[in-house]
């Protein structure tokens, strides 16, 4: 596929990274040459330098046969405008931008084909809330994600000691939770991945993925290791695009929510759009603060500011200071590395992973509705639909243990009709079924895009 990407900031190059390992064909147009030199040192891909919107610089950077732009700027109108020209002058297939601004998300019939065509829009700071929003539902996840408009989740959970399962075999679940049906899509020992089989024993400290239906995920997770009491007190370090929707979901879930932000104005700015929380003007390192605010009472803290570094001192205090959990916004990815070999952070957030699996939806081939990316990009979930029949598909009327899948490929799930069937051995495959998938290896994705591919000399 060739696809041209406007932007060559964080996002841009995350998208970036991932892409071109997939065969794609690749051209990143920013206005920053520096930036573009040490992308292009790093990857396979060409550079174009000039402002992306400009019909020249969409031209030199291949947009008469492009068949894809991704607008993902800094710059709302300029994503916006980009769409435009490739619309206009090319005809470019799918056009994807990146929108920040309220203003603008609320308006959808702005992006109609007549207006400014927009076929896709992503906001990466409402994923990023989305994500922080659903660990705070689950307060003893290390992942939470969602499949099949919410009926379906996949869960990363640590096993502790204690846990029920920890120390038996995977089979054994069955027989503690009777008239529930779940599957453990893979198993992480440190860094090796290990497919899970009937006999294979739950150690204290794997890293469990699991599917099941949304209902039936707390039930699970308490086979795994002793929950954490759900609970309603936050606070949120950074009052600005991430935290202030963040708070906005939280404030309607009944959350008690407390707010730091640093700047004033848009300490104003937020506390006038806010209804409950409580929106504090000071430092969130600051000990003395955070400490009159109660920071020992607060179940989860989470440091969403700009500041990657701030961040992490703020976290690495409320934890030390009694917060019961602590949240860590990482742009960095060798500060991710970092939190996660030894900060006393529980969970270092990398707003890339979080924002990647929306823009690889529309990437993949074949009708795949859903992409998550796992284990910092190497390994991904996928939700796909089954189309053909027996003489075009190589999934539609099989059972899944005549399916051919790549190594380490698990069928966890399937959605049929808004019903939740956990995959076993026997399952068969219907058409129009979602079929829910664990990739251990990435580069196995090709071969799962042929799988669900309708070919109609395919026998």
């Amino acid at each position: 596929m060739k696809i041209i990407i406007l932007g060559g900031g964080q996002v841009g190059t995350s998208v970036a990274e991932n892409l071109v390992t997939e065969n794609n064909d690749i051209t990143v147009v920013d206005t920053d040459a520096d930036r573009l030199q040490e992308l292009q040192d790093r990857l396979d891909l060409r550079t174009v330098v000039g402002n992306g919107a400009f019909p020249e610089i969409l031209r030199q950077a291949g947009g008469e046969d492009a068949d894809m732009i991704l607008a993902v700027t800094n710059s709302d109108e300029a994503n916006m405008t980009a769409c435009q020209v490739a619309y206009t002058l090319f005809h470019t297939p799918t056009k994807i931008a990146r929108i920040r601004s309220a203003e603008y998300l609320s308006h959808p019939e702005i992006f109609a084909q007549d207006a400014i065509p927009v076929d896709v829009i992503i906001s990466p700071e409402q994923l990023v809330a989305d994500y922080i929003e659903r660990l705070i539902e689950y307060p003893s996840a290390l992942q939470v994600l969602d499949f099949a408009g919410g009926l379906v989740e996949l869960v990363a959970i640590k096993a502790y000691h204690g846990g029920p399962l920890v120390g038996h075999e995977l089979s054994a679940l069955r027989d503690h939770l009777p008239g529930i049906d779940t599957r453990v899509a893979a198993i992480y020992r440190g860094d090796r991945a290990i497919m899970p089989e009937g006999d294979t024993v739950i150690e204290a400290d794997d890293e469990v993925f699991f599917i099941a239906a949304k209902k039936h995920i707390r039930a699970v997770m308490s086979e795994l290791r002793r929950l954490d009491k759900p609970g309603k007190r936050v606070m949120l370090a950074g009052g600005g695009n991430i935290g202030r929707r963040l708070a906005l979901e939280l404030e309607r879930r009944n959350f008690l929510v407390k707010m730091i932000e640093s700047d004033a104005a848009r300490a104003r700015q937020v506390a006038d759009e806010l209804q409950k929380t409580i929106v504090l003007l000071g430092n969130a390192a600051d000990e003395d603060l955070l400490m009159k605010e109660g920071i020992e009472d607060i179940d989860t803290f989470c440091a969403v500011t700009n500041d990657d570094e701030a961040n992490i001192l703020s976290a690495m205090l409320a934890k030390r200071l009694g917060a019961r959990r602590v949240m860590s916004l990482i742009k960095s990815p060798a500060y991710v590395d970092l939190v996660q070999s030894g900060a006393n952070i529980d969970i270092a957030i990398s707003p890339q992973q979080a924002t990647i699996g929306s823009l690889l939806t529309h990437v993949r081939r074949g009708d795949v509705v859903a992409v998550h990316a796992l284990r910092r990009g190497a390994a991904e979930a996928i939700e796909a639909v089954a189309h053909g029949d027996t003489t075009s598909s190589r999934v539609c009327g099989r059972a899944i243990e005549n399916i051919k899948l790549p190594p380490g490929t698990t069928i966890g799930a399937i959605v049929r009709k808004k019903k939740v069937i956990i995959c076993h051995h026997d399952t068969v495959i219907q058409p129009n079924d979602h079929v829910i998938m664990f990739l251990v290896d990435k580069k196995y994705i090709p071969e799962v895009e042929r799988l669900f591919q309708v070919e109609y000399q395919f026998v």
